[in-house]
């Protein structure tokens, strides 16, 4: 499907950058091009090189993996990957089970992701030409997410709704690791779930 647009937000900034692809006339075109993909990951690179800490909630499963095979630069999207902080793969890792960040922002009483919109719509709702509304949605996307990981290093604690609908909690001492340092901590034990999903459900295009 391609990449329909992509954004970031800095801890000291009040508006996101956006990042879509332009067709001749500069309209949003319906995918990035692979060039105008590798200008992504070149601007995420040099982000990381002034000091930024690259910050996702599972970007090591979806949001680089997808990044690294639009852009073809996979050297490039594999190096970021390891060395960003992931707070879903990080919450995975300790817990043994992802977390939806709704769910994380519902703890945190953070205001949640935009109302009738979903990932899985977005691109829907993109290729049919309301791009602002999408625009608009991964904008504020990347606001909760840097929101519930100030929020929880500033507590030291994470905090999730349960699927039971009871508040749930993970010691964060240390703060939020890195994915290299995230998969140092042991297996967590997963014996009491029917079917427990394998680290290596996110990793594997790191090897490839």
């Amino acid at each position: 499907m391609g990449i329909s647009c992509a954004a970031a937000l800095s801890c000291e900034a009040e508006e996101p950058i956006i990042w879509h692809g332009q067709t001749s006339d500069g309209a949003p075109a319906a995918r990035m091009s692979k060039f105008e993909a590798k200008q992504l990951v070149n601007q995420l690179i040099e982000m990381v090189s002034q000091g930024y800490t690259l910050l996702t909630w599972n970007g090591l499963g979806f949001d680089l993996d997808v990044l690294a095979e639009e852009s073809d630069s996979w050297t490039e999207c594999r190096n970021l990957a390891k060395d960003h902080v992931d707070m879903m793969f990080h919450v995975f890792c300790e817990r043994g089970f992802p977390v939806a960040l709704e769910k994380a922002a519902q703890a945190l009483r953070i205001p949640g992701k935009t109302k009738g919109m979903s990932g899985i719509l977005a691109p829907q709702t993109w290729a049919k030409g309301r791009h602002q509304e999408v625009i608009d949605y991964v904008g504020q996307d990347v606001h909760i997410t840097l929101q519930v990981a100030q929020t929880c290093e500033s507590n030291r604690c994470f905090r999730w709704k349960t699927q039971k609908g009871s508040v749930s909690s993970m010691d964060l001492d240390g703060g939020w690791l890195i994915v290299r340092d995230a998969l140092m901590l042991p297996a967590p034990d997963t014996s009491w779930m029917d079917n427990p999903v394998p680290r290596h459900r996110f990793t594997r295009w790191l090897q490839k």
